[in-house]
């Protein structure tokens, strides 16, 4: 297969190696002058991979229009914030073949899941999402992984699910788009959390209630715009909520170890140097529950951390001194 990748950052890259790997004609785009030299130049990519060498047989650009003309597939590699745009773009290249979507994120503003931004840009073309516990500096080393891809259409991921099968990486099909992307988005914000937790100096107690509540508001806000509750047991729920609270990998972890240690977060941002998914997520994801009535205080509190520069051991005994409530309250698994 011939494809196109969109992003040059550390998971396109990484995915980049692996379809090369593969056996696939990979070309890639990036805007960025200065990486385009080096990539042909030397053959990796500084800032976003250590100890890495871009497979020889990539193509690297610096037009859109050449990296995916005549591709069978194009691959979105860019964050939450440049999907639209990057859709325009090629929506006005006329290409109809399958996106396969990488991001994992909601669109700040107007809250809608990247499937819809898709289907708004681009209704006529087959929209492919991958998700799961994946961290590109590991499958940049080949080093086994697990992921699923979703489709509308089945047989789109079917096509993808081929399309990435390799012994280092395994491919499942599901098909719960509602569920898959926002588990892929709302485990940014918890991995967030785990991150402060653990800056504040907190203990493993502390995280693994984290990650469990906060999967309880995943669950929440997810089934509640018609995702399958089963979704959140699989590799785009507890699976990628657990690589991502646990691995010093983790630009959310990261970000929020940080913040937890005093950084404010601004500066916290500038000092990952990448895209921390989890941040905007966190925003558009408590305006969302505000709008539908959805109860998600892990959430609200590490939105006033965030936003309203409330005091993070006092945003966690809030936590810790709301009502005593059952359990399974609450969860709307019926």
């Amino acid at each position: 297969m011939k494809i196109g990748i969109i992003g040059c950052g550390s998971w396109g890259s990484a995915i980049a190696n692996l379809l090369a790997t593969i056996g696939h004609e990979v070309h890639m785009y990036t805007q960025s002058e200065e990486q385009y030299e080096r990539i042909r130049n030397v053959g990796d990519n500084p800032g976003y991979l250590e100890d890495f060498t871009f497979h020889p047989s990539i193509e690297i650009h610096l037009s859109i229009e050449e990296a995916i003309d005549g591709a069978d597939g194009i691959v979105l590699a860019v964050p939450t914030a440049a999907i639209r745009s990057c859709l325009e773009d090629i929506a006005r290249v006329g290409t109809g073949v399958r996106i396969i979507n990488l991001a994992k994120g909601l669109e700040q503003g107007s809250h809608l899941r990247l499937s819809q931004v898709a289907k708004e840009v681009l209704p006529g073309a087959p929209y492919i999402v991958l998700s799961g516990p994946s961290h590109a500096e590991e499958v940049a080393k080949l080093m086994p992984t697990t992921v699923l891809v979703c489709a509308e259409d089945e047989k789109d991921a079917l096509w993808a699910q081929d399309l990435f099968t390799h012994d280092s990486f395994r491919v499942y099909v599901q098909d719960d788009m509602i569920g898959v992307e926002m588990g892929g988005a709302l485990k940014n914000i918890i991995a967030l959390g785990a991150g402060l937790s653990d800056g504040l100096g907190y203990g493993d107690n502390a995280k693994a209630a984290l990650m469990t509540r906060g999967l309880t508001e995943i669950q929440r806000l997810g089934i509640a715009l018609g995702a399958k509750p089963v979704t959140f047991q699989g590799l785009s729920g507890i699976g990628d909520l657990i690589v991502t609270c646990t691995s010093v990998h983790s630009r959310n972890w990261r970000f929020g170890n940080l913040v937890g240690k005093g950084t404010a977060p601004e500066d916290a941002i500038e000092k990952v140097g990448m895209v921390v998914e989890g941040y905007k997520t966190t925003k558009a994801c408590y305006e969302l529950a505000g709008e539908l009535g959805i109860e998600m205080p892990i959430t609200e509190k590490l939105y006033d951390v965030l936003y309203r520069s409330a005091d993070p051991r006092q945003a966690v005994l809030d936590l810790m001194q709301r009502p005593n409530k059952h359990e399974n309250e609450k969860i709307f698994l019926l």
